[in-house]
This record gives C-alpha cells, sequence and structure tokens, in this order.
C-alpha cells in the first residue's frame, strides 16, 4: 500500500510539471512566434558579453544614424499665461547596433523594458522642455525590439510642458505656432546624425485631437543643424504646429456682453432730461460693468506690454459707454441754460409791460387834473426842453449801434435744445458704432 501510494504520488508530480512546463512553452511561443522552439532563441548572456554600453556603436567611425518618429497621444493644456503647453507623446528611436547582431532565427524580439538598462541609447532631450517625466504605471512605458541584424527600435512614453512664444497682438483672433526640439545633449553631428523616420510623413494621432481653446490647421517636420561654437555642431529635429483659437467661447463671454453694455447705455437717449436719477444712474452702471468686464477678461493674461485685440475692443465699448453719459450731461446743461435764458427773457418783457403802463397812467391822470390847456402847456415845454437838449455827437450814435448789434448776435447764439441732441444721439451713436465694428472686425481677422 505504501509502494502504491508513492508511486501515485510521483506520478502526479510528474503530470502537474509536465503541464507547467507546456504552459510556460505555449506563453513564450505566443510572445515571440509559435513557430519557433526555444532552442533556437539567442542567448542574451552571451549576446551582452564584452558589450560596453558607454561607447556609440561604430566608434571613431562614422556618425550612427538615428530615425525619429513621434505619435502625439494629446495635448493637455496651453497657458497663454505662462507661455506653454503640455504634449504627451510616443516617441520611437532606431538605429543599428552591430554588436547585438544574431543568426539564430530571423524573427523580431521583444525584450523587456529593463533590458533598456544594459544598452546603449541616443542621449536625446526635449531643448524647448520646461519639466518632462516617463510614465510608469503600471510598469515603465517603454519598449526594446530587437531585428537580427542589429537594428534597435526604443519607444518610450513621455509627457512634457514646453516652452512656446506667442504672439498676443491679435487676441483672441490669433494663430500660433508652437514647436517640439528634440536634440543630442551630448554627441555632437560627429558620432550622431538625426532624420525622420520615412514613415513619418504625418503624425499619428494629431489630426483626431479635439482642444478645447485651439483647432491645430497644420504641421511640418524641420531638420537643421545646429552650430555652438563652445561645443560643436548638433543636429536636431523640430515639429512646429500650428493652432488657430476658437473664437466661439470669447464672442459668448466677451464681445456680445460688452456690444449689449454699449446698446444699454443709448436707453438714456429715450429717457426723458427732467429724469435726472434714472439717466445719471443709467450711466454709471454701464461704465462699471464695462470696467468690470475689462478687469476680469485680462485676469487670465499674461501682464504683456503689446496690446491686444480685445483689449481694443473694450476700449472702443468703454469710450461709447463713456461719451453716452457725457452726452446726457452735455443736453442737461442745454436745457438749464435754455430755461435760465427763457426766464430772463420773461422778466424783461414784464418790466417794461410794467413801465409803458405806468407812463401811460400817469398821461390820463395829468389830463384830467389840469385840463386842456395845462396839457397845452406841458407840451409846449416838453418841446423847449426836447429843443434845449444837446444833440449826441455821431460817435456815441456809433457805439450804441455797435452795442445793439452785439445785443442781437448774443441773442442769435441760442443753445442747442436738449430733445434734439437726444434725437441727433439716437442715429449717431449706433452708426458710428457699426462703422467702428466693421474696421475692427475686417482689421483683425483678415
Amino acid at each position: 500500500m505504501e509502494m502504491t501510494f508513492f508511486l501515485s504520488t510521483v506520478f502526479s508530480l510528474i503530470l502537474v510539471g509536465n503541464e507547467l512546463a507546456r504552459a510556460m512553452l505555449n506563453d513564450i511561443g505566443d510572445y515571440v512566434g509559435t513557430d519557433i522552439e526555444i532552442s533556437w532563441l539567442p542567448n542574451l548572456d552571451d549576446l551582452m558579453k564584452g558589450y560596453a554600453r558607454n561607447f556609440r556603436p561604430g566608434i571613431g567611425g562614422p556618425p550612427v544614424n538615428v530615425a525619429m518618429a513621434i505619435e502625439v497621444a494629446s495635448i493637455d493644456h496651453i497657458s497663454e499665461a505662462n507661455m506653454e503647453y503640455t504634449m504627451t507623446v510616443f516617441l520611437r528611436q532606431s538605429w543599428r547596433d552591430d554588436r547585438l547582431s544574431y543568426n539564430h532565427t530571423n524573427k523580431t524580439l521583444g525584450l523587456d523594458s529593463r533590458f533598456v538598462d544594459k544598452l546603449w541609447v541616443p542621449d536625446t532631450f526635449i531643448v524647448n522642455a520646461k519639466s518632462a517625466w516617463f510614465h510608469d504605471v503600471t510598469v515603465e512605458n517603454k519598449l526594446i525590439r530587437l531585428q537580427p541584424d542589429g537594428v534597435i527600435l526604443y519607444s518610450s512614453r513621455i509627457t512634457s510642458t514646453a516652452a512656446c512664444d506667442m504672439d498676443l497682438t491679435k487676441y483672441p483672433m490669433d494663430e500660433q505656432e508652437c514647436m517640439l526640439d528634440l536634440e543630442s545633449y551630448g554627441y555632437s553631428s560627429e558620432d550622431i546624425s538625426y532624420y525622420w523616420s520615412d514613415s513619418q510623413k504625418h503624425i499619428h494621432g494629431l489630426d483626431k485631437l479635439e482642444l478645447s481653446q485651439f483647432t491645430i490647421t497644420d504641421y511640418s517636420f524641420i531638420t537643421e543643424m545646429m552650430n555652438f561654437k563652445s561645443a560643436g555642431r548638433f543636429p536636431r529635429l523640430s515639429l512646429h504646429f500650428r493652432l488657430r483659437r476658437n473664437r466661439g467661447v470669447y464672442i459668448i463671454q466677451s464681445y456680445m456682453p460688452s456690444i449689449l453694455l454699449v446698446a444699454m447705455s443709448w436707453v438714456s437717449f429715450w429717457i426723458s432730461q427732467s429724469a435726472v436719477p434714472a439717466r445719471v444712474s443709467l450711466g454709471i452702471t454701464t461704465v462699471l460693468t464695462m470696467t468690470t468686464l475689462m478687469v476680469s477678461a485680462r485676469s487670465s493674461l499674461p501682464r504683456a506690454s503689446a496690446i491686444k485685440a480685445l483689449d481694443v475692443y473694450f476700449w472702443i465699448c468703454y469710450v461709447f459707454v463713456f461719451a453716452a453719459l457725457i452726452e446726457y450731461a452735455f443736453a442737461h446743461y442745454n436745457a438749464d441754460y435754455s430755461k435760465q435764458e427763457k426766464a430772463k427773457v420773461k422778466v424783461k418783457k414784464t418790466a417794461e409791460s410794467m413801465v409803458k403802463n405806468g407812463k401811460q397812467a400817469m398821461v390820463l391822470f395829468s389830463l384830467s387834473v389840469t385840463g386842456m390847456n395845462q396839457g397845452f402847456v406841458v407840451s409846449n415845454r416838453q418841446n423847449r426842453a426836447q429843443s434845449e437838449t444837446p444833440v449826441e455827437p455821431p460817435e456815441e450814435v456809433e457805439m450804441a449801434k455797435q452795442e445793439s448789434s452785439e445785443e442781437r448776435k448774443c441773442c442769435k447764439c441760442k443753445p442747442i435744445d436738449a430733445d434734439t441732441i437726444d434725437i441727433y444721439a439716437r442715429a449717431v451713436f449706433p452708426f458710428t458704432f457699426a462703422v467702428v465694428n466693421v474696421i475692427y472686425w475686417v482689421a483683425y481677422t483678415m
């Protein structure tokens, strides 16, 4: 019984071991190809014997040709205040290292990302990066593929915050051009040569990106050689992409409220001149609201010296709102002046009528008391007094005529009626604002 139990146990262990070995073979076969036998796989330890990762392939000979390819995963954030953007890319580099060539199989081998630490890789860096990092969840996002002829494909996932110089003169009707510059940090053109891969005719993923504030309109690949006097010549690859700002959100949040505030200030032209609190409060409210809108819109922008298109439009609207308030002040002043002039004319007419009536009453009273004879005597005395009155010289007569003509001119220079000012303002303000808008949009969108 004990011998039977022992044999059955050994047989069970053998079956379990065979199953485990078969499972491992299946896993390896799925990874490197089902038609490859494990015995034909290259021995990496033998392959790495004598390999010096500190030296580039073919040291002392021609430069290493490194092919570059980029796939854009996302553009997360574009900041005008900091002049930067954040982009996640898959950076693929390919070069030939004859030290790693093998003839065990004609299949490409996919290796673990930890194998990167044993290889020589190009010291590529992002020139205009402010910060950058590799992704390492759940493992390091790196890929190594080795071909029989020693060609290595090295792919990594990188997120970088890069600088982008922006011209905000036409903001928010602007178009910006940002770039991603790749360069070797330590190897000059004598040791390494960069070029865009033949498959890199267009950037995968860039056409499908949907950004909240921008639309990618165009991109281009540029290869150039940077000459540094202190270090030498270094190859550089640049990806330039052009961004057009989406204007819909700015029309809704900035332009439309400004237009409505200007139109609101015109309501005062239809309010009576006597309603002083209503017109003054409406004018001051629109001015203060326009000021608040200008300050809030500028809070998200850098304090650059350049005057932006949005600033120009805000100041246009501010001038029109302030002009509506000044129009009421001018009209109200003319209304008060007209009332004062009318009151003076009324008082003058009243005084003249009182004097005229008083003279007539005195004449009638004298005729009734002294009789007709005394009236003749009075008339003779008046004629005698008039004959004794000296005649004014011609100079005084001329001066009196000039004074009377100046009085007539002053009477002709009457102030404009306040209601007439409002009537003209109802037509002039909207027409002028429409003309200025046409000039503005043509100047900044063409």
